[in-house]
């Protein structure tokens, strides 16, 4: 499984094929908040987390979510991940549980997929 960067914009039918060949209806995906750029198609979050900490990446910046290619408005995205579990930086659970960052990941995905 070759995991993507996406730091332009891209067609959301290149996520539709990803899909179809890992998890059939969503694409895992890890977003750097800071670079505005994010790794889709891994099997794991972790997977992807790691490529971009080997980039540069700081992984404090790093959130993990699924994304639905088929679905639209609030369930294009979904907040969890293993990843995302983090105490010692105020992330108690696997979601996004500040509204300004899970805002900021929402908007980096959308600005990179062309739906």
């Amino acid at each position: 499984m070759v995991i993507k960067i996406i730091r332009d914009k891209t067609p959301v039918s290149v996520l539709k094929e990803i899909a179809r060949e890992t998890f059939g209806i969503m694409v895992k995906a890890v977003v750097d908040v800071e670079k505005g750029i994010m790794a889709v198609g891994g099997e794991l979050h972790s997977d992807e987390e790691a490529l971009l900490i080997e980039m540069g990446s700081k992984q404090e910046n790093l959130w993990g979510i699924n994304i639905y290619p088929e679905m639209n408005g609030d369930k294009f995205i979904d907040f969890y991940s293993l990843i995302n579990l983090r105490p010692a930086q105020g992330n108690r659970s696997f979601g996004v549980d500040d509204p300004q960052v899970k805002k900021k990941i929402a908007e980096i995905v959308n600005e990179l997929i062309e739906r």
